[in-house]
């Protein structure tokens, strides 16, 4: 098997998420079709080390193609030539890594990390539109990460997930939950090893809400201990999320 890793970073706006679908555009279509094209349209299968929904961003995600074994390419054929195959649409292959045919993107990692964006201010977005969660309303960082902390740790985050969510467990470790304020942008960092369906989202939307002085701190251990999706706030749009960075316990893109 010629198994190859790919970083890639992708504006989400306008597509289906990664997976793809019978209709429309999706960044795992555009990142197969790519691919193939390189081997004389013979086709190049892609795991993802995660599903971004549709309108979801990612500065980091990490994949893995399966070229054939008789095609011999090497890392700057499959950067550049899948850049260029990628035109216009706006995904990117940052950098590529030759890996073993164990290696998986998605089973070999262990974290994940995400960035959530408010746009904290009266006027709504020009140059940021479609990349950040505008909220008028002032928000209270301070008071946002005291309800973060409540959240650290392994929880049932039933509250949080999708109602369609098909994980067998809803029990989740967050190892980060950062919120810190830079200007008018208001950042929820997270990592974990995984994430439920709408999580992260749905932990900003009721961060938000707490944030804005709408709800108390302590309203956040209420809604874990409620263990029901309709206790907790708004699913935060999709536009404001990015995949900021996967990790593996041996980094194949890390050549020191």
């Amino acid at each position: 098997m010629n198994r190859w890793a790919l970083r890639i970073e992708y504006d989400g706006t306008g597509y289906l998420g990664w997976q793809k679908q019978n209709d429309g555009t999706s960044i795992q279509g555009l990142i197969e079709a790519a691919a193939s094209k390189l081997v004389r349209n013979r086709p190049v299968p892609g795991i993802t080390a995660g599903r971004t929904d549709a309108g979801v961003h990612a500065a980091g995600m990490v994949i893995h193609l399966d070229f054939p074994d008789d095609a011999p390419i090497d890392a700057r054929q499959i950067r550049d030539g899948m850049g260029y195959h990628l035109k216009p649409h706006r995904v990117v292959v940052l950098e590529t890594a030759k890996v073993g045919p164990e290696w998986n993107a998605r089973f070999s990692a262990t974290w994940r990390s995400y960035r959530y964006t408010i746009l904290n201010r009266p006027a709504r977005p020009g140059l940021m539109e479609n990349r950040v969660w505008h909220i008028k309303r002032p928000l209270d960082v301070d008071l946002m990460q005291q309800a973060a902390n409540h959240l650290l740790g392994p929880h049932d985050f039933t509250s949080f997930r999708a109602v369609a969510c098909q994980a067998r467990s809803p029990i989740r470790t967050l190892d980060v939950l950062n919120i810190h304020r830079d200007g008018e942008l208001v950042m929820i960092d997270t990592k974990a090893r995984s994430f439920l369906h709408h999580q992260v989202r749905n932990m900003a939307g009721t961060l938000m809400m707490i944030g804005s002085r709408q709800w108390p701190v302590e309203k956040i251990i209420e809604i874990l201990e409620a263990k029901d999706r309709c206790a907790a706030g708004q699913t935060a749009p999709p536009e404001g999320l990015c995949l900021m960075d996967v990790g593996y316990p041996d980094d194949p893109f890390n050549c020191s």
